[in-house]
């Protein structure tokens, strides 16, 4: 059940104000708008829903289900398992990098928020290189928020970063990125549920573009965020 205080501790956890350096970060979008493949709000909406549904976005939600249950059971083992599978997948080094340094930085502030409600056994792990999505796994499942509910946060906080990089570099006026945060609304909702259904075998993404991408932002002569 979603009480006051375990909304408001979503509400925290989401918020773009988290001193994780979320902002410092486009996640390729900055090269694509560069090449000129971005250039319209209706292309950012295309790629943002197929990273949703079939790239990146959506198998860090299905690794948040499995490390949230993870968490639940106290099965840190299998927590770390995930921690390190995901790590195992991402697909260029800049993307690695940038999920160590952001869930590094949460779980140490999970750490420090929710003190001897963490697992010993990851209190000592630190500073253990964990994912974002991860580390977001084991705040989550302290508060405790529902997990649909969980994830539903992180990927609404995740578009919304994304967006107002899009919403610099494009550029979009403010109002189109928030008329393109509510129109995302379906899919974001179609992604939870799928992360929620899919089975181990069946875990996979599809993002060469991305990589692509992230790879050739490292040397891009001009730049607003971080490779």
């Amino acid at each position: 059940m979603l009480t006051d205080t375990t909304l408001l501790t979503l509400l925290q956890w989401v918020s773009p104000a988290l001193p994780i350096g979320g902002f410092n970060y486009s996640e390729g979008i900055e090269t694509l708008v560069a090449q000129q493949h971005l250039t319209t709000a209706a292309a950012l909406e295309d790629w943002l829903t197929f990273e949703l549904r079939h790239g990146s976005a959506q198998l860090e939600a299905a690794v948040i289900v499995r490390a949230y249950r993870a968490v639940e059971k106290g099965d840190l083992d299998r927590l770390r398992y995930w921690n390190s599978w995901l790590s195992a997948v991402r697909e260029t080094e800049e993307l690695r990098a940038q999920n160590w340094q952001m869930g590094t930085a949460l779980m140490a502030l999970v750490q420090t928020l929710e003190g001897d409600r963490v697992p010993l056994e990851l209190q000592a792990a630190h500073p253990y290189p964990w994912n974002t999505s991860v580390a977001f796994s084991v705040a989550a499942a302290i508060a405790p928020i529902p997990l649909d509910i969980a994830v539903l946060g992180y990927l609404q906080s995740w578009l919304s970063t994304l967006i107002s990089a899009a919403v610099k570099l494009v550029p979009l006026g403010q109002t189109a990125g928030q008329v393109l945060l509510r129109q995302l609304r379906p899919h974001v909702s179609a992604a939870v549920q799928q992360s929620l259904d899919r089975a181990d075998a069946d875990l996979e993404s599809c993002t060469l573009g991305l990589a692509l991408a992230s790879m050739q932002h490292e040397t891009q002569y001009s730049r607003l965020f971080r490779s």
